[in-house]
């Protein structure tokens, strides 16, 4: 008898409460934060034209560098822990978790290539989307790395980068999909849900960066549902966000209208 087919299926119940617990520890509360935040930027003078959102920045003054490396290197590590207890209530009643979810390494070349072509699919036209919400004045200004001048920042960019695509990818949509399967939820629905979650935690951008994410967020749920793996979202979100973050700290400084 397998583990998933030996351990007992959790109450309809019991898993609406542990949806809305580990959302609520991870990007669920981003999405509430999400809300205040464009709420104040909204009633601000200015407005989201004048307004300026900060990614990654640094958590210490230039003159203590190694405080500010602490700090990023825990706040990364401490962000995986909903990771974490995701996979671990899968565990519970689903069986081995990362082949569930298809974060396992039995098809790289399938992740790599597939994550590459979405990165690809999903990069060009958000960066346009991004631009067009900007000049109509729907969307704050986007600095995606605002870190001092160190030797580890592109190396913190990266590990960044893979912490959200890990932390989205995983609890968002793996553990997320599954759970509403489990709820008998339809695609539909499960896309449609997973859009809006992903749309709302990232309203603080502003409008452009709410529907780009809606928009990424039904691809992303959709090609879950048909490949049944996380692998290549992981790979694709990491991808984006490498390329953003690094992109922004290597040309920001050359180019005056970024």
């Amino acid at each position: 008898m397998s583990q998933q087919s030996a351990t007992p299926a959790f109450s309809a119940p019991v898993i609406r409460r542990e949806i809305v617990i580990v959302l609520a520890l991870s990007l669920g509360g981003s999405a509430v934060w999400a809300i205040l935040s464009i709420a104040a930027t909204l009633t601000e003078p200015g407005g989201l034209a004048d307004s300026v959102q900060s990614l990654n920045s640094a958590r210490a003054e230039a003159e203590r560098p190694w405080l500010d490396l602490s700090r990023q290197l825990v706040g990364l590590a401490l962000a995986m822990a909903p990771v974490a207890l995701a996979l671990h209530l899968l565990s519970l009643d689903r069986g081995n978790p990362f082949r569930l979810i298809g974060l396992d390494g039995r098809r790289p070349a399938f992740d790599l290539l597939g994550g590459a072509a979405l990165a690809a699919a999903i990069g060009i036209p958000g960066l346009g989307l991004y631009f067009a919400a900007k000049a109509l004045g729907l969307n704050a200004t986007i600095n995606p790395a605002n870190l001092n001048d160190v030797w580890w920042a592109v190396p913190i960019l990266i590990l960044a980068a893979l912490k959200n695509a890990i932390l989205e990818e995983v609890v968002a949509l793996g553990y997320l999909a599954t759970r509403l399967r489990q709820l008998a939820w339809s695609p539909v629905a499960i896309v449609a849900g997973h859009a809006l979650l992903r749309g709302t935690y990232h309203l603080y951008q502003g409008f452009g960066g709410f529907i780009g994410n809606v928009a990424m967020g039904a691809v992303f749920a959709l090609v879950f549902l048909r490949w049944k793996r996380t692998g290549p979202l992981v790979v694709a979100h990491a991808l984006l966000d490498i390329v953003a973050f690094v992109g922004y700290l290597l040309v920001a400084p050359h180019v005056s209208w970024l």
